[in-house]
């Protein structure tokens, strides 16, 4: 295959991305806009961030948003590359915007869930307390995801994702825990 054809061949594909994308659009504005599951994946967005902005540690304001947005980071990335793969899939919709990922878990469950368990008991096992977690997410939540079709694992073991959630919060306690912080403001008062 020369270069051209991949190009074209490229091309035809990102057409066929797009009517799938029509097509999960439709299902969103047809099947599932304002009915319960819609409803609660709405809540699912909002409530944690409002949860978070009342019972935060105000003093790591700062450090903890950087923990989330590392989450939201890798969470997407480690999706895209396993939705693309198949392993998994969001059946149930809420956005046309993204309509193969389950935003309220990559915007608001993981990431607020992680700054949460990284500000209680601060002095606490880290391996004691993102084992606690990524059970909890994994054979806890991602199961009532499944049973409400919020969440297809097809043929992914919960126990694969006990370690992807294991993996996002040490990647957020590292760099919450990282020293950086306090040299580059005792630079700034330098200056």
């Amino acid at each position: 295959m020369t270069v051209r054809e991949g190009l074209e061949q490229t091309e035809r594909a990102s057409l066929k991305l797009i009517e799938v994308n029509q097509m999960i659009t439709d299902a969103l504005l047809h099947a599932f806009l304002f009915t319960w599951q819609w409803w609660l994946g709405v809540i699912l967005f909002i409530v944690p961030w409002a949860l978070w902005i009342l019972f935060r540690k105000k003093s790591s304001t700062g450090r903890l948003l950087g923990c989330a947005f590392l989450t939201i980071a890798l969470s997407l990335l480690i999706d895209l590359i396993s939705l693309s793969y198949g392993l998994w899939s969001y059946p149930m919709k809420f956005s046309p915007i993204s309509p193969i990922l389950f935003l309220p878990y990559h915007l608001a469950l993981a990431p607020v869930a992680i700054m949460f368990v990284l500000q209680i008991k601060p002095r606490a096992n880290p391996l004691l307390k993102g084992s606690i977690f990524a059970a909890i997410a994994a054979f806890g939540g991602m199961n009532v995801f499944n049973a409400l079709d919020f969440y297809n694992p097809k043929d992914w073991s919960t126990f694969y994702d006990f370690f992807i959630f294991l993996f996002l919060f040490f990647s957020s306690y590292w760099l919450f825990h990282m020293h950086g912080y306090e040299k580059i403001v005792a630079e700034e008062k330098v200056d």
